[in-house]
Parts: C-alpha cells; structure tokens; sequence
C-alpha cells in the first residue's frame, strides 16, 4: 500500500510516512523508499502485462511521440514518451542525447511491444522524420500546430510527481520511475 500511494499520488517519502503513522503502522522513510524500490517494478510489471495484451489490438491507429527536458543532477537529460490516442503512456525511454538513434530506439521499442501503428503524430524535430525515414514509415508521420497536444498533456502528472519528489539524482532513477509512473498513473486514470 505504501509504494502505491508513493507512485499513484504527489506525495513525499515522508508524507507516506504520516499517512501511515494515522493508520498506526510505524515506518520510517526509508522504509518506503525500500518498499518503492522493491515492489514497485513487480506492480508495474504486472499492470503493463495485462494491459499490453489489452493495448496490443487498440493502440495501432495513433502514436504521439514526443520528448522533454528532465534535470539529473544538474545535468539536462530527455524523457521520450509514446502515448496513444487516448493518453495512454505506452513507453518512456531517458536518453542523454536527442538524435535520431534515440528516436529509432524508441520507436523500435514501440513496434516489438505494440506492433505497426496507422499514424505517428510527432514535433517538427528533425530526428523524428529521420527514424521514420529509416523504418520506412515516413508517410505515416503528421505534425502540426496542436495534433502533439496529446503527449504534451501526458506530461503534466509526470512533473507534478516530479516536483514532490524534488528532482532526480540518477539516470537510473528517473527511467525506473517514468515505467513505474506510466504503468500506475495508466492504471487508475479515469479521465477516459
């Protein structure tokens, strides 16, 4: 229960604690954190397993892609993320680089787990239409002034979690939260 409410909502190590402690469970921070560590990624193993087969026959009509700028330890670091027509975090990959290798591991990555998709809407970067070119499926490429606003919205409860937890120290760290993030934020969104 203490690394869901961790993951699921804007809360510090130390308001889990709180919360716990009105529950009269003693625990301490670092307890949590253990706990986060620990069993997070088999709860988001699990959610993302029975979703994917779920997500595999819908989520082939429309790909957003698109990235942001995220601070490791002072240094700029890129959190690509692919959602589908519904706002559906399908992947989440952190990368020091914004190149067109990034952009094709990404995009690889999405069709070994999800399959071809009809339409890929992405910015106007240049590596986007370079990987697609690569693939093969550069005809299946939109951009526009507002058709990425999809992921962009994505963003929003990634940097609200963000914030409470005060930055990320490791590379490490932020990719393990964004796949455990994406996997329990898409379990209990109901704004579908």
């Amino acid at each position: 229960m203490a690394a869901m409410l961790y993951v699921r909502f804007p809360l510090s190590l130390r308001d889990v604690e709180d919360l716990l402690r009105e529950r009269g469970i003693e625990v301490s921070h670092e307890t949590v954190r253990y706990w986060w560590q620990r069993f997070s990624p088999v709860f988001a193993a699990e959610i993302r397993r029975k979703r994917d087969q779920q997500l595999r026959a819908f989520s082939k009509w429309k790909w957003h892609v698109d990235e942001v700028f995220v601070k490791v330890n002072g240094k700029w670091h890129y959190l690509w993320r692919a959602v589908d027509r519904e706002g559906e975090v399908l992947e989440a990959v952190v990368t020091k680089r914004r190149n067109k290798q990034t952009a094709l591991k990404l995009l690889r990555k999405l069709m070994k787990r999800h399959g071809k998709t009809e339409e890929v809407v992405t910015g106007r970067f240049a590596s986007y239409k370079a990987a697609l070119r690569d693939l093969g499926a550069l005809e299946k490429q939109r951009t526009g002034r507002w058709l990425n606003n999809r992921v962009e919205n994505s963003h929003l409860p990634f940097r609200r979690r963000e914030r409470a937890m005060q930055r990320f120290r490791r590379k490490r760290s932020l990719q393990k939260f964004a796949a455990v993030h994406s996997s329990v934020y898409n379990h209990f969104n109901q704004e579908r």
